[in-house]
């Protein structure tokens, strides 16, 4: 193992001054998948499990999710949500039961609700009610994203060491070119962000500034077939 002095921030800004690899690049159909932008994760002045990264991540997911609407492209929300009797939530829900605890995010509570800033059409876009960590997860993207021949998969959201690593790592398994726009995910605390975003970059996604995943998508012209 190689020893460092270095922070996770320090290595992360390495990796994008310095790429190690090629980009996946964008294909020819693009989906966003915004993870559990619910206010259990965005009220920090209500919740002790939420979190703040960039104080404008979620307008930066509002304009992305206009763009690939006007596209015609898939916009998806995940949240995470359980059953009064929790089995839903498993092992990984159920390892602690405090009023923190991720099984107590109760179907229909206020933990539940998807932050009021997000501008969610709720005519169009996919709303998926996860139970684990991974937005592909016994879900039913998989055939929305096949319906709609998807090849690129956009992630915003939260955690960035959580269910935006887990999702992330799921799409590419998939062999989606996976692109992370930085300033739409967000933590708990600075390393675990870091670290994961540059564990993405080296390994799973193209980790990029968020005006260049905008100004791809507002030249995207959706093909003619």
């Amino acid at each position: 193992m190689e020893l460092s002095n270095k922070t996770a921030r320090e290595l992360f800004a390495e990796v994008k001054a310095n790429p190690q690899r090629r980009r996946f690049g964008f294909g020819r159909y693009p989906a966003l998948i915004n993870v559990d932008l619910q206010k259990a994760y965005t009220k920090t002045d209500e919740f002790k499990t939420a979190y703040e990264t960039d104080p404008r991540q979620i307008e930066y997911i509002n304009t992305l999710s206009r763009l690939m609407r006007a596209k015609g492209r898939p916009v998806v929300w995940t949240y995470v949500a359980y059953m009064d009797d929790p089995w839903d939530a498993g092992v990984w829900g159920t390892r602690t039961d405090t009023p923190d605890s991720l099984q107590n995010i109760k179907v229909g509570s206020r933990r539940a609700e998807f932050d009021d800033r997000c501008e969610i059409d709720r005519r169009r876009d996919v709303i998926v009610n996860k139970r684990y960590a991974s937005a592909f997860f016994e879900t039913n993207l998989g055939s929305i994203f096949t319906f709609k021949k998807v090849d690129t998969v956009i992630v915003t959201g939260g955690s960035t060491s959580g269910c935006v690593r887990a999702t992330v790592v799921d799409s590419l398994s998939r062999s989606y070119r996976t692109i992370v726009p930085e300033e739409c995910v967000a933590d708990k605390h600075e390393s675990p962000h870091f670290a994961n975003l540059y564990d993405m970059a080296l390994k799973y996604a193209d980790v990029l500034p968020v005006a260049e995943v905008i100004a791809w998508l507002e030249s995207y012209t959706p093909p003619n077939e």
